[in-house]
């Protein structure tokens, strides 16, 4: 395999990416939105965003505290030390990015679907759910500890393909990118989302997710790749109640000042109910 080091460093090519997806995406968002809410009044909205964008500095935080070299420095310290499926077998570099990115995009859509079904899990996850609006900083929405045990996930994965360390940033880069993108509040033309939905999760595929409808949020678990949900039969074209009528987030947190709260919400992995 040909060595897979990186010309800068893993967090500033994710930090850079991450503000120009992000940034695009707001401006957009702003320019032409797909839905307004009475709930997401200026003043709300604002300490939503700010809640949000807390807790992506939060999770950061606890993520290089725990994993300092996160799923790059994984990845480099499996090919020096020659594990890994691609580390022992012969394969051309590219076939083993190809493989590990869509590998890697399986497994993300696998753990999610776990974290509705496993009860501990889900106590963790449905944080991400509490959100009664439904734009770019959602993307953001994820406690600590669901990010601490979603990277103990992908560096397994990662270790046990042995998958370079280049292809392993590419898909870090890809999945925060789509991620934003299908939760963003934008305006996509339907004949455009038909399109792009056959092959990436679009953000009128994936706001059906965030539906209170139960057989609804268990649906259309993918963030980057739409293909898992066609194949697996978890796929949901369209919301019951349409995308103006539906309702976002959990029934019972539907006071929205609760879930826009930072402390209630890094609380609610804590709660009964």
């Amino acid at each position: 395999m040909p060595d897979s080091g990186l010309f800068l460093p893993e967090p500033v090519i994710r930090f850079g990416a991450f503000l120009l997806i992000f940034g695009t995406l707001a401006i957009i968002e702003l320019a032409h939105p797909r839905l307004e809410r009475p709930e997401m009044l200026a003043a709300l909205k604002t300490r939503r965003w700010l809640t949000n964008v807390g807790m992506l500095v939060l999770s950061s935080v606890a993520l290089r505290i725990v994993f300092p070299a996160a799923a790059v420095g994984a990845a480099l310290w499996a090919e020096s030390q020659g594990i890994g499926l691609f580390n022992l077998v012969g394969v051309p570099v590219w076939v083993a990015a190809l493989v590990s990115i869509i590998v890697l995009d399986f497994a993300v859509w696998l753990e999610h679907l776990l974290s509705h079904k496993i009860p501990l899990l889900w106590r963790i996850h449905r944080m991400h759910h509490a959100d009664t609006g439904f734009d770019l900083t959602t993307a953001l929405r994820f406690h600590p500890l669901e990010i601490i045990i979603s990277m103990f996930w992908k560096v397994g994965v990662v270790l046990a393909l042995g998958a370079p360390a280049w292809s392993v940033l590419v898909f870090e880069v890809i999945l925060n990118g789509t991620a934003m993108f299908n939760h963003a509040n934008i305006a996509l033309p339907q004949k455009i989302d038909r399109l792009v939905r056959l092959v990436l999760v679009t953000p009128d595929m994936h706001r059906v997710h965030h539906s209170t409808i139960r057989q609804e949020t268990d649906s259309n678990y993918g963030f980057s790749l739409s293909l898992w949900d066609r194949l697996f039969a978890t796929y949901t074209a369209q919301p019951a109640k349409g995308h103006v009528e539906m309702d976002i987030g959990l029934d019972q947190y539907r006071d929205p000042q609760q879930p826009s709260g930072l402390i209630w919400s890094l609380l609610v992995p804590f709660r009964k109910h």
